[in-house]
């Protein structure tokens, strides 16, 4: 298939890209070929859940302990510091598992989902799953028709055969989410989630075990924010600039998951 007919096998040629796709690669097959992912996968990827879910909250600004997180059971009370955003975190690092199969048919669909599940305990329920309104959104978020039009050209994009490496899908992904803003609440969450999808169905991190936001959350709050920036540029050279950026985030999210395999096997 031709760059023509694949623009995102044609976002994967910019500059860097390739260089960083690959660096991503050899860090997901170290952690992979872990011969603790070998006797507990399953356990991994658990941690590795709880571990996104916690850099993902801190992304938001609500940056808990691990031991917090696994110290509470009860998040309702905790509101007013945040526990509105772990517990929605926490609950689409769950849910994910379930959204594979039609991720690969509806992404609209599971983005509704991952509405519904991330907000429960933050929007009206009448709000939950759909995109939001004009009259709900901020000063300087895109209308909500170009909002709906660009997610069906997302979607469209996501069901048409590609040839692009997961990095760069995941990437794409994750940015247009972000930029788009389009639920009410929650959408950095969910565009955190929504990467990881990606990165599982198309068969980077089959079994979901790095963790790319802590990646991101060591590359900075500030330096997600800048390489977003760059995306929303929609130049060839700060799309590239997000997608490496991305690509680097995995990268680290990886090397925390083989730390985690290297402390199993000592029995840490």
């Amino acid at each position: 298939m031709s760059t023509a007919t694949d623009p995102l096998a044609a976002l994967a040629l910019l500059p860097g890209v390739p260089e960083s796709v690959e660096d991503t690669r050899t860090a997901v097959d170290r952690l992979l070929g872990h011969r603790t992912m070998r006797r507990r996968s399953m356990d991994i990827s658990a941690e590795s859940a709880l571990r996104g879910a916690r850099a993902s909250a801190a992304l938001e600004g609500v940056d808990w302990s691990l031991e917090e997180i696994r110290r509470r059971t009860d998040y309702s009370s905790s509101r007013d510091d945040g526990g509105a955003v772990v517990a929605g975190a926490l609950r689409l690092s769950a849910e994910i598992g379930t959204l594979l199969g039609t991720w690969g048919h509806s992404p609209l669909q599971v983005l509704a989902r991952l509405h519904v599940v991330a907000a429960a305990d933050a929007v009206p329920a009448e709000a939950l799953g759909r995109p939001r309104r004009d009259d709900e959104s901020s000063a300087g978020q895109l209308p909500a028709d170009e909002v709906a039009a660009r997610l069906d050209g997302l979607s469209r994009l996501l069901l048409a055969p590609s040839a692009a490496p997961a990095v760069v899908v995941a990437a794409v992904t994750h940015g247009e989410i972000l930029s788009l803003a389009p639920f009410g609440w929650g959408n950095g969450l969910i565009a955190r989630a929504a990467q990881r999808i990606v990165l599982i169905t198309r068969g980077l991190d089959p079994k979901g075990a790095a963790v790319p936001e802590v990646g991101h959350l060591e590359l900075g709050v500030d330096g997600y924010a800048e390489a977003l920036r760059a995306y929303e540029s929609g130049t060839a050279e700060g799309v590239a600039t997000w997608i490496r950026h991305c690509a680097e985030a995995m990268t680290l999210g990886a090397r925390e998951s083989v730390a985690v395999c290297e402390a199993v096997m000592r029995g840490i």
